[in-house]
This record gives structure tokens, sequence and C-alpha cells, in this order.
């Protein structure tokens, strides 16, 4: 159990800040599970694993899988899986950025994922990623950098020249997005201002996949501290709630947990959840000639937070399903299978909950509504494995700054590490 509630909110806020990327977290989760004991293996290695053994490993240094190897054998008890994503709508450097607009330097910049992008105005932006340069021995070297502070800007146009803009101002990606890096009178490189920032002399910058981020860090706010606002909730807390999780999980059962990149933009590459990452990996855990009956006593959990209902807009929920910022994880359902979840893995969750006292809410979309998705249908595709998909509840999702409860984070990995530590079966008997 997660025993100080307000330790749990400080490092989840570390965490969050430490994470303006996908490479970033990545790094961040390996930091924490080696601390705990677990080792890195590498994909083109082979492996000898043996009862209580604990690895991590990644690929493409975005996306991460960390698992346990338990006593029990897996056509006994399964694999015990939990998924998340690790990517977050943001506004990407395109590849030649440089706009140079009376005597201003911007950046052009690319929007990944379905972003909220009127928050994006008017904020202390700054810039991390990975940078792929050439060393002095005209080697190609990779690694991450970050600004740390504010360096950019979108402002907004003044109301003045624009008298529509609190009825009517759209927002066009191309043309109202660049932010303002800096004032300059000649051509500017953003290669050679990154490689001064972050190179030694000689080495260049050959390539880059950067971002822009809120430089306002995680913060609890609320009268009574009953609210944690920070950028990439979705879906860095699960993310963390999932680490956190299997690094309590025993060596009773094989434990595994997943967090993808790409989900944001629809999960098809090498490392995202509609790639061979996941499936890579169970073949290395599992017997060829068991695999079936595995994944038959398998269960994956896909975490990915879900909608919480706003006071200023209660209609664009279900009435009956609306749930509230701290009142425990959510089970999402839809039955056009945007979320993997059915009567079965929803029981089992709820029966998780009841045995570490944590509440749980439910989320079906308005009948009149389209409803997003995860990478829990995706997982239970590739792999055919039972499924469901629960998040923490929250406000404000895809935006540079969302809002959730204090008190569900802690919760949700409660609960994932009791189903990483169950030692009961996880089917259900048919009467």
């Amino acid at each position: 159990m997660t025993a100080d509630g307000n330790q749990f909110n400080s490092d989840l806020m570390v965490f969050l800040d430490a994470s303006p990327t996908p490479f970033h977290a990545v790094r961040c989760m390996s930091e924490l599970l080696a601390k705990s004991g677990f080792t890195e293996l590498n994909e083109s290695d082979n492996w000898t694993l043996k009862t209580g053994d604990k690895h991590f490993l990644s690929r493409n240094g975005s996306s991460i899988i960390a698992f346990t190897v338990g006593s029990t054998p897996l056509t006994t008890a399964g694999l015990r899986m939990t998924g998340a994503h690790t990517d977050s709508p943001c506004l990407m450097v395109k590849p030649q950025p440089e706009i140079a607009v009376k005597g201003y330097l911007q950046l052009g910049v690319e929007v990944y994922g379905g972003a909220l992008l009127n928050p994006w105005f008017d904020r202390d932006l700054s810039i991390a990623g990975r940078l792929v340069y050439r060393n002095k021995r005209q080697q190609l070297k990779q690694t991450l950098v970050d600004f740390k502070r504010p360096v950019a800007i979108i402002p907004s146009l003044a109301i003045h020249l624009d008298r529509k803009a609190n009825s009517d101002r759209t927002v066009n990606a191309q043309t109202d997005l660049p932010p303002l890096l800096m004032m300059t009178d000649k051509a500017e490189s953003f290669r050679e201002l990154l490689a001064d920032e972050f190179l030694l002399d000689g080495e260049e910058v050959l390539d880059y996949e950067m971002c822009l981020y809120d430089t306002q860090g995680a913060a609890m706010l609320g009268i009574n501290n009953e609210l944690l606002s920070s950028a990439r909730l979705d879906n860095l807390l699960s993310c963390f709630a999932t680490t956190q999780a299997l690094i309590q999980a025993d060596a009773t059962n094989t434990c595994l947990m997943v967090c993808n990149d790409h989900e944001e933009v629809g999960s098809v590459s090498a490392v995202g959840a509609d790639g061979p990452f996941l499936e890579a990996v169970v073949a290395r855990l599992t017997e060829s000639d068991e695999r079936n009956a595995v994944i038959d006593k398998s269960l994956m959990i896909s975490c990915d937070n879900a909608h919480a209902v706003h006071p200023n807009y209660p209609s664009t929920h279900d009435s009956l399903h609306s749930p509230r910022l701290n009142g425990g994880p959510v089970i999402k359902v839809n039955v056009k299978q945007r979320y993997a979840t059915t009567s079965l893995t929803a029981s089992l969750f709820r029966q998780l909950c009841a045995d570490v006292d944590v509440p749980v809410q439910s989320f079906v979309s308005r009948s009149d509504t389209t409803c997003g998705s995860t990478i829990g249908p995706i997982t239970a595709a590739r792999l055919g494995v039972a499924t469901l998909d629960v998040g923490i509840p929250q406000l404000a999702m895809h935006s540079c700054r969302e809002v959730t409860g204090s008190l569900d984070a802690a919760r949700l990995t409660d609960v994932l590490a009791a189903f990483f530590n169950r030692s009961s079966s996880l089917s259900i008997e048919v009467e």
C-alpha cells in the first residue's frame, strides 16, 4: 500500500517535471527501476531468465518494458500486464524551422497529437528532446537535451487588433503557432543554436526530435491541496503509477509493464502499441508450445486517464457516467471496442479495488458523441489477451496544463500492485 500520499505526489511531480518528452520519461522510469534492483537488457542479446529476476529494456529510447519473473508457472498464473503511453500532445520543431519576420526569429512547429491549441499562447516555453550529432572523430552520437528555462513564447494577438477574439478566434497551426525564439537582424540556424547550447566545439548537429513544453512545474492546488496540476498528466501519471506498482511486485507472479510511444498519433510504429515490441518480449518470456495457454490465463490492464465531469460543462457527460476527481480509478467502457473492457475484466478490477479499499467509477461516452481510444484494444487484438481500460479522472485533457485529483494516482498504484501480487487465479468460473 502507498503509505504516504504526500510523498507519493511529491515523487510524481518530480517525475512529471523531469519528463518533458517520451525520451526523458523513459530515462526517468529506467532510473527508478534501476534503483529498485531492475537490470537492463538488450534486445540483441540472448536472455537467460530465472525466478526472481527483474529486468527492463527500451526501444528507440521512447518506449519501455519492464518485468519480474515469478515462481508460479505461467500456465497457472499467466502474465500480469499493465500498459500506458509515454507521449503527450505537443508542438514539435520542424526540421528546417527558421522563420525570420520583422527582426524576430521564430520556429516552425508541427502539432503532435490532438492538442488543445489555445492554451499554448502566452506561456513561458522551453525546448527539449533528442539530439543526434557528429563528434570530432566523425562518430554519430545521440543525447537528450533540455534548455530547462523559458526560451520561447507564442504571443496572443491583442484584442485591440482582433475584436472577435473572445467570440470566434480560431488557431491556424501553420501561421499562428510559430513561437518567438529571439530578436535578431541576421540569419540564425536553429541547429547552430543547439550546438552552442549543448555540444562541444567542433561537434555538429545532424538531426533532432525536439518539442516545446510549458516551463511551469507541477503543483498541488485547491484550498485543501485536493488537486494536482501539471503538463503531460495524460499519460505520464499512468506511467509513474505502473512503474511504482511493478517495483512493489513480489516474486509470486510474472509481471510486466509496457509504456509505448506514439499512442497520441495512432500507435502504428516500431515502438507503438500496434508494433511488435510487446509481442517480441512476450515471446521470449513464454515457451512457444505453451503460449496460447499462457495468454488464456493472462490479463492486461491498460491505464490511460479518463474524462472527469467538468463543472462548467456537465452536459458533455452521460449523467449516470460522470467521474469525479478524487472519486477513484475509472473503468472505461465502449461497445464499439474503442475500449477493450468486458464485464469479466471489469469485474476483476472491481474486486481488486475492493481488496485494497479503493473506490471505483465508470465512464461511458454520451451516445451522441464519439469516443477516444487507448492502447488497450490494440494490445488485446495483437496478443489475444483479456484486457480492460482504466484511468484516473482528469480535467483539461490534451491541454498543455491538465488537472487531476490528489488522491487517485496513489489509489491506482495500490490497485495495480494488488493485481501484480494477487495469488489467486484471474479466471472467473462458468456455472
